[in-house]
């Protein structure tokens, strides 16, 4: 029997369930899916291992409390920005719970007390939040993440009081990836709840890279809604002057072109961000990946006919992958991915070893698969994962029934086989 001495971190969304009930499967699954892409890449940055991915609940395990309890400060941090431009609908709110102890390994699971104090301390978390226990505040740096004393609880199955922290909300003093958006004067500064104290740490090598067009696009909006504030702003005070001091402005309109024209600017300024946050074609996309269904046809005909004026090869096959995985076909997506790596386009390769964590066995498989078979030795450690840990999804069986069913593991370890063949 394997034991080890484990942070212990249990996220779900706030309401998940009456969702569910309200939305169709399709828009669940796309919820899903921009869940799993904001938060798994976070867990993996502060050296998070994903045991289960199950709904809207994950498990991961740290050797580290401290940055267990950063990447919940991560995420929450994250999900602030993603809400600030999705519509209600779309919108996270996550909380996290993290405990510290000894468990028992065992494949792709952690058992043990520690296991269950972890997931009752996540049944009084509140959204927004993170809550860990005195064992992990004992253990953990404090000089690295501030902590705030919430109360003593009796949790249900578990002997004796656990007294439960939280990490307090900022601001703090920490220089942030993200520039606060500009704020009208008399209007409360609102930020990331915890000042980006963990994501400050993820320059270019952590930070996930989604990360980056993600805040251009929001930069973008932030100027262009400046733009707009300046305008209207401006308008209003040229109406607001007494006719006297009116009249003492230069002759030809000169001040109130001057300050329309700052507000273009801005305006322009915003575009420009946006633009360099993705372009037509990934904007394009974007909007496949967030329509209704019933919607979704004509949206896909715009993205192609953008996709299809991109001259270099490598980026038009990695942008139909990126279309494939907006309308869920995943099987086509890895094909249009393997066809951008063969054209040497980089972040197509970087694709394909993300899916090896994909929440669905089909696509998993169909990485690996793809992986084999352009011999990216690169991906060994990710495949030797997935060989250990299989996914939540695996489907077993015996005889002829094994060969049938869908399992990432086997996969896995197929694809390290035929590398390993192929040194």
């Amino acid at each position: 029997m394997k034991t080890a001495n484990l942070a212990i971190v249990f996220t779900d969304i706030k309401g998940f369930t009456e969702r569910t009930s309200r939305q169709t499967h399709e828009e669940n699954q796309r919820l899903l899916q921009v869940h799993h892409d904001l938060l798994a890449p976070l867990f993996k940055a502060f050296g998070g291992r994903i045991l289960k991915s199950i709904g809207d609940a994950f498990l991961v395990t740290f050797e580290s409390p401290t940055q267990a309890v950063l990447s919940g400060v991560a995420i929450q941090d994250r999900l602030w920005e993603y809400n600030r431009t999705a519509p209600e609908s779309a919108q996270l709110h996550v909380r996290v719970a993290i405990n510290v102890g000894e468990v028992r390994v065992e494949s792709s699971d952690v058992f043990g007390e520690p296991v269950n104090i972890a997931a009752r301390v996540e049944s009084i978390t509140e959204a927004g939040e993170v809550y860990f226990t005195e064992a992990v505040y004992l253990a953990m740096n404090k000089a690295e993440v501030p902590s705030q004393e919430v109360d003593a609880f009796e949790l249900k199955g578990i002997p004796g009081k656990i007294r439960v922290f939280r990490v307090p909300k900022g601001p703090y003093r920490v220089e942030a990836p993200v520039a606060p958006m500009p704020v009208a004067a008399g209007v409360p500064h609102e930020g990331p709840p915890f000042s980006n104290l963990a994501l400050s740490r993820l320059t270019d090598g952590g930070m996930p890279k989604a990360d980056f067009a993600m805040t251009a696009a929001v930069l973008g909006q932030r100027a262009k809604l400046l733009g707009g504030q300046a305008r209207g702003f401006m308008r209003a005070l040229l109406e607001r002057l007494p006719p006297g001091l009116r009249e003492r402005l230069p002759p030809g309109g000169n001040w109130p072109r001057l300050a329309l024209g700052l507000g273009v600017v801005a305006v322009v300024l915003g575009l420009a961000v946006v633009a360099f946050g993705g372009g037509p074609a990934q904007r394009a996309i974007s909007s496949v990946r967030e329509a209704d269904p019933s919607e979704r046809s004509a949206l896909v005909e715009k993205a192609r006919k953008l996709i299809q004026e991109e001259k270099d090869p490598g980026r038009r096959s990695y942008l139909l992958g990126q279309l494939e995985e907006a309308r869920g076909e995943m099987g086509s997506a890895v094909s249009y991915y393997k066809s951008a790596v063969k054209a040497g386009h980089g972040k197509a390769e970087h694709r394909l070893k993300d899916l090896l964590n994909h929440p669905k066995c089909s696509a998993r498989s169909a990485a690996a698969d793809a992986i084999a078979d352009l011999r990216l030795t690169s991906a060994k450690g990710a495949l030797e994962d997935l060989a250990d840990d299989g996914g939540p999804d695996d489907d077993g069986g015996t005889g002829l029934l094994s060969a049938l069913n869908c399992n990432s593991k086997r996969a896995a370890k197929s694809a390290l086989k035929r590398l390993g063949e192929e040194d």
